[in-house]
């Protein structure tokens, strides 16, 4: 089945933005265009994505581990596109490695233990 994304306009936002510009992205943003509610910085993959990965990762929130460890909801974008969809990242995205972040119910990003992933 094709993703339909939600259609908006998109600007420039990150312009002096000079790392690697790759991310991941949840379709519960993309396609059912939610807000981000999660988002945390890995240490890039590069043997997956070349050297574009910023280690971003980003989420609605509300994905169980099941819709999550599945990579057909998933996509790589560019930060500028995620930054578009929801403005509230962009003075997150200078954060280091290992960074996580929630939305808490007043609609404002705290930061959080990140925690690494076993393999």
């Amino acid at each position: 089945m094709e993703k339909v994304f939600k259609k908006i306009d998109l600007k420039a936002i990150l312009v002096d933005w000079d790392e690697p510009d790759g991310c991941i992205a949840a379709d519960r943003i993309m396609v059912d265009g939610q807000r981000v509610g999660y988002m945390y910085r890995e240490v890039p993959d590069d043997t997956a994505f070349g050297k574009v990965d910023s280690g971003w990762r980003f989420f609605a929130g509300d994905e169980d581990d099941d819709y999550a460890n599945n990579p057909d909801n998933l996509g790589l974008y560019k930060l500028n596109t995620i930054c578009n969809y929801d403005s509230a990242i962009v003075p997150l995205l200078t954060s280091p490695y290992n960074s996580a972040y929630f939305k808490n119910e007043d609609g404002i990003f705290e930061a959080e233990p990140f925690e690494v992933a076993e393999e």
